[in-house]
């Protein structure tokens, strides 16, 4: 099925990464190439980013180009994995406890009601 890519999605996972790894859009821009407007503007998905710019800022920032791409994966397991540990890393044993409880729940009842998929 083809459908077109969230560029917003794409641009908040690179703007979140830039973050992480303490650079500014004019650092990144330096080591890619590209200009601090061009990463801006991929940062907030007002620019359709080539695959070509997206590793470049991928191997900038030392992440892996499905960090970006995930949310327009279906299969981004790993990804949406560590995502969850960041998640919960800095919960206290109450706050896990309820993720716990209500990561149950909704496991339960997505499975119970598989069959409304489409």
């Amino acid at each position: 099925m083809d459908r077109e890519l969230d560029y917003k999605a794409i641009g908040k996972r690179v703007k979140i990464a830039r973050i992480k790894a303490d650079m500014k859009q004019e650092h990144v821009a330096e080591k890619t190439g590209l200009s601090p407007t061009h990463i801006s503007n991929i940062e907030t998905g007002i620019t359709k980013a080539s695959l070509a710019a997206l590793v470049s800022v991928a191997n900038a920032l030392g992440v892996t180009v499905d960090d970006f791409l995930c949310d327009n994966l279906i299969h981004a397991r790993v990804q949406f994995e560590r995502d969850i540990a960041e998640l919960i890393e800095d919960c206290d044993d109450y706050e896990i406890r309820m993720v716990k409880d209500m990561t149950e729940a909704l496991i339960t009842t997505l499975r119970r009601d598989a069959h409304l998929r489409q």
